[in-house]
């Protein structure tokens, strides 16, 4: 069945009500202050069955100056408007301002309803005609059906539910890329069910038994019930006017302006980026700095305007970006149309489309250098709109929950997007560096770079983490010519700690990034990581040839010493054969021996050349086959196989304990 919602839209007292009433039977007016004053004070709704599997939901609004926020809280979300003139007034400041609202909503289709033929002759109806025509002439009505009605006589009726029927017929599907969304625009408690929250469902759908979420609040709840025009349903899709009976949460603590939405996807904002029109007979420019109300969805909140265009002003009639600093959270989305009005007096000025819904404070300069990314979101197809969010992130970037609570699209619409973006950054690809480039120091060209330019198309996925491809490959470039200045500042050690390298270019970005850096940077052969150390690809160990004696002397040394091995000084001393030779400069000779694994250390005080260790291993197998099946040694034993004293006895039996080859067993050994 198709369905579609109808916002009416009109000056005060211009039939608006007695409209709806005579097309469906209901009566929107609910309160009883309406029925006292005979005007429409907050929104009504009512259900049209045109037959065929087609239905509208009218939304009616009020139509006073003073309630024009409450027209708002129900226009959103409409698929078309129906703009009622009064054949007796013709057209009046809220004809103008409801009609100026639906076309900054970004309302597509529609139709003109003269109201109350019944007391006017043809010749004032064809004044007000030709008034009417004027007003929509060049707009989204242009073209649109003129149908002359009374509700009084039901004269035009018939032909109105038509024209309704063309609408119904002709309105796009709801898209279906965005998770479930209901703004609420009104809550309150039946008794026997508990809370009850109306509003439009702009996207997705509700099914009962649900996990829903209130935002900003964040408060968790159950969809208990539904109802679409007082039908109770399973199941409510995008389109529908629909009425959720909530668990787990009070009435009272929820307010119009709330959105319903699943639990844990979307997130609530208070900085905006936007493309905003101001209305041409608007009072003035918009500037900067100007206290504004916003009415997104559901909800008015108050807001500072920051203009994002040189000379900090947008004029009347024109469009510009701007960014909002709301003073209240809202659940705001990508192309999701808002209106914006004056603090006061309260008069509509302008309205636009939302860009970016978590944007970053923009001061000085940086204000008008966004532009050019704003341009960039206003043309973005899904995956370049993703890249530039990304990218504005910096080296910070956004995981995937991130990324769905900005966009607020279903998990195929963000993995399709987040895989062909993915795969543009995956065409360019890190090369090792040449002789020459190695040579000359030079950063390391990188293939692809065009697509990760600011307009975006290029992203890189760390282990979750998503940043722009030209921020990883920068990462990527100074860790390289860091380990680079490291090899040049120490040329005697095999490289860099991987936990300094970390803290000094890593630190305030997310360990995930660092690794999947370091992971691109080794597939390129531009670094190697080696358990805690990490070097430069084609980094070797260059020693002159007095290094080179004094390395190859300290390893004969301990390899003649054998399990009784020197102190560092002792071997120093006969390695050196009198030279001098700097204590700090030979101990990183020592450090490369042990790097390299010729020499182990048993305690902190004992290095043992690892023959020697092999040697022992093999003769404590050989004591092991000898004595089985209790294969047990104890101290006084093991110095006799060794051939070492108690000094030497205790450190490599402790360290044979860490090695796995011997376990303790009271006051002998297990030989493993």
């Amino acid at each position: 069945m198709k369905s579609i919602i109808v916002g009416t839209a009109g000056h005060i007292d211009h039939g608006k009500t007695t409209l709806v009433r005579a097309l469906t039977g209901v009566d929107a007016d609910r309160l009883p202050e309406e029925k006292r004053r005979g005007i429409t004070i907050d929104l009504g709704f009512a259900e049209l069955d045109l037959g065929d599997d087609m239905r509208v939901g009218f939304v009616d609004v009020p139509g006073h100056e003073r309630f024009v926020k409450n027209m708002l809280a129900g226009a959103h979300g409409i698929d078309a408007v129906a703009l009622v003139i009064a054949a007796d007034e013709g057209v009046m400041p809220q004809t103008r301002e409801h009609f100026d609202i639906s076309q900054l909503l970004g309302v597509q289709s529609g139709l003109v309803v003269l109201t109350k033929i019944d007391t006017v002759d043809e010749e004032l109806l064809a004044l007000v005609r030709a008034e009417a025509e004027e007003l929509i002439a060049g707009s989204f009505l242009d073209g649109a059906a003129v149908v002359a009605a009374s509700a009084r006589t039901g004269a035009g009726l018939d032909e109105l539910r038509e024209e309704l029927r063309r609408v119904a017929a002709r309105a796009p599907a709801r898209s279906s890329r965005a998770v479930a969304r209901l703004p609420v625009d009104r809550a309150f408690t039946m008794r026997g069910f508990g809370a009850v929250v109306t509003g439009t469902l702009v996207a997705g759908e509700i099914a009962e038994g649900d996990e829903m979420e209130l935002l900003p609040a964040s408060q968790r709840v159950r969809v208990r019930g539904l109802q679409v025009h007082g039908r109770a349903v399973a199941r409510a899709s995008a389109g529908q006017r629909t009425a959720v009976n909530l668990g787990g949460v009070d009435a009272a603590s929820v307010e119009r302006g709330m959105t319903l939405a699943p639990a844990g996807r979307l997130r609530a904002t208070q900085i905006i980026d936007t493309s905003l029109e101001v209305l041409p007979h608007a009072p003035r420019a918009l500037r900067s700095r100007a206290r504004v109300r916003v009415h997104l969805g559901a909800a008015e909140v108050l807001a500072r305007v920051q203009i994002l265009e040189a000379g900090g002003e947008i004029a009347a009639g024109a469009r510009g970006f701007a960014q909002l600093r709301l003073e209240s959270p809202v659940v705001a989305l990508p192309e999701e149309h808002f209106i914006i009005r004056s603090y006061s007096p309260q008069r509509t000025i302008g309205g636009g489309i939302v860009l970016d819904a978590f944007a970053a404070k923009r001061r000085g300069r940086a204000r008008i250098e966004s532009r050019e990314r704003l341009v960039a979101l206003t043309n973005a197809n899904a995956a370049e709109r993703l890249a530039l969010y990304v990218e504005a992130a910096g080296d910070q970037g956004l995981r995937r929950a991130d990324l769905a609570a900005r966009t607020g699209w279903r998990d195929a619409t963000l993995d399709a997007a987040l895989a062909e973006a993915t795969a543009a950054a995956a065409s360019g690809t890190l090369t090792a560096p040449d002789e020459a480039t190695a040579a000359a120091g030079e950063a390391t060209a990188v293939a692809g770079e065009a697509t990760a330019a600011a307009t975006g198309g290029a992203i890189i996925e760390a282990e979750g983490v998503y940043v722009g491809r030209k921020i990883f490959d920068e990462f990527i470039q100074a860790a390289r010519a860091e380990v680079e200045a490291h090899h040049g500042r120490e040329p005697l050690q095999r490289g860099l700690a991987r936990e300094t390298l970390r803290e000094q270019l890593f630190a305030h970005v997310a360990p995930e990034v660092f690794r999947a850096a370091l992971a691109a940077a080794e597939g390129a052969g531009l670094l190697v990581s080696e358990r805690d150390i990490v070097r430069a690809g084609g980094h070797t160990l260059a020693l002159s040839a007095a290094d080179s004696e004094l390395h190859a002397g300290l390893e004969q040394i301990y390899r003649v010493a054998a399990l009784e091995a020197p102190t560092f000084d002792d071997a120093l001393a006969r390695a050196s054969g009198g030279t001098q030779v700097a204590r700090e400069h030979a101990r990183k000779i020592l450090q490369l021996l042990i790097d390299s694994g010729a020499l182990v250390r048993v305690s902190n005080e004992l290095l043992v050349h690892r023959d020697a260790l092999a040697r022992l291993v093999e003769t404590l197998k050989e004591y092991a086959a000898r004595h089985e099946p209790e294969r047990l040694i104890d101290v006084a034993a093991f110095k006799d196989l060794a051939n070492v004293s108690r000094k030497y006895a205790i450190p490599l039996l402790e360290y044979l304990d860490r090695a796995r080859v011997t376990r303790r067993a009271g006051d002998r050994r297990l030989i493993l």
